[in-house]
């Protein structure tokens, strides 16, 4: 029922951040703040009957811990005219949703996941989209979802159409239109296919194929490829980093192989950039970039650019420390086409 099937859950982030900008032309050395953020979320059940309606409820609140004029910029927080970062911030929403069957229609504000639309959670507070979503499970193993926005709340941040792109233009999201789905053809072995228009900006092709498979009850092997094709839209506001001038038309995509044993996961990963322009997103989403080597230093995203990555995790919970966890990668970029070379590395 409404009430009975109700959940409410808090969250809670301390988050320390820091990037040397030494060499930065701006003048600033470096970035590092530390914040810690709070989200709310209320989902309630459904009622009873043919159609069943409940409601969600999105609560966030940010609070800076540690920052200063001349360490702002992490992305944490708003920044004031005086260049400094806010020692709070809130922001909230709401969303009614129908249920017929195993069909969810959902109406407001909402945190999105598909892999053409995805809302970020990388710092402090996520991003926040408003619009329309529809999730059907009505055929045994196929999940459909398709969406409909029309604006968003940027992770740090407090009014709409606050997330914008192509600096000069400035022009946040008109509207986002997706549709796609998950097939699992076996519980080891599922493929996704995802459509995309964003208004102005691009339409978007993206697939996946993602394997995995026990050798035994303590190894795993996991294979994931992932692509999307790209290609510019209507004014096409996003253009090629290298000249801010270029429409983008280009394919990326990573292959992903993982050996588990145990506690210790190995993985090694490729990713390239082809065509004209960098990969775009960010105006769809800053999580729309499901890709192997996308990682908090760089997407490694740019035009012609190809990229290789080794990782290493070790799982704590084998030692008889559940949810701690430990992992260390090197990615090495190189290839890249921006404005300053085309042969950037990285």
């Amino acid at each position: 029922g409404f009430v009975e099937d109700s959940t409410f859950s808090i969250n809670t982030r301390a988050l320390y951040f820091s990037r040397d900008k030494r060499n930065n032309d701006s003048g600033q050395s470096r970035s590092e703040e530390t914040g810690l953020g709070f989200n709310g979320l209320y989902q309630s059940g459904f009622t009873q009957g043919t159609i069943g309606v409940g409601v969600d409820a999105i609560g966030l609140l940010g609070l800076k811990l540690d920052s200063g004029k001349g360490r702002a910029g992490t992305g944490l927080f708003p920044t004031g005219s005086d260049g400094r970062s806010q020692d709070d911030y809130s922001k909230g929403g709401a969303a009614v949703k129908f249920r017929l069957s195993n069909t969810v229609l959902k109406i407001g504000d909402q945190y999105t996941t598909a892999p053409v639309f995805a809302s970020d959670d990388s710092r402090l507070l996520p991003e926040l989209p408003q619009g329309v979503s529809i999730t059907s499970n009505e055929i045994k193993d196929l999940k459909l979802e398709a969406g409909h926005f029309t604006s968003s709340v940027a992770q740090a941040q407090t009014y709409k159409d606050s997330i914008t792109d192509f600096p000069g233009n400035h022009v946040g999201l008109k509207e986002a239109n997706f549709v796609g789905g998950v097939y699992a053809w076996t519980p080891e072995f599922t493929t996704s296919l995802y459509y995309s228009k964003v208004e102005d900006y691009w339409k978007k092709l993206y697939a996946n194929v993602n394997w995995t498979h026990a050798l035994s009850a303590d190894q795993s092997l996991a294979v994931d490829f992932n692509i999307y094709s790209t290609k510019s839209d209507g004014a096409g506001l996003q253009r090629a980093e290298k000249d801010d001038t270029t429409k983008l038309d280009n394919r990326a995509y990573s292959l992903q192989g993982a050996y588990t044993y145990q506690a210790h996961t190995f993985t090694l990963a490729y990713q390239k950039v082809s065509g004209d322009g960098d990969y775009g997103y960010g105006i769809d989403g800053g999580g729309t970039v499901f890709l192997a080597n996308s990682i908090a230093r760089s997407d490694f995203n740019a035009e012609d650019e190809k990229s290789w990555q080794a990782r290493y995790d070790l799982n704590m919970a084998t030692f008889g420390v559940p949810g701690l966890s430990f992992m260390t990668r090197y990615v090495n970029g190189s290839g890249a086409n921006t404005g300053t070379t085309s042969n950037g590395k990285e």
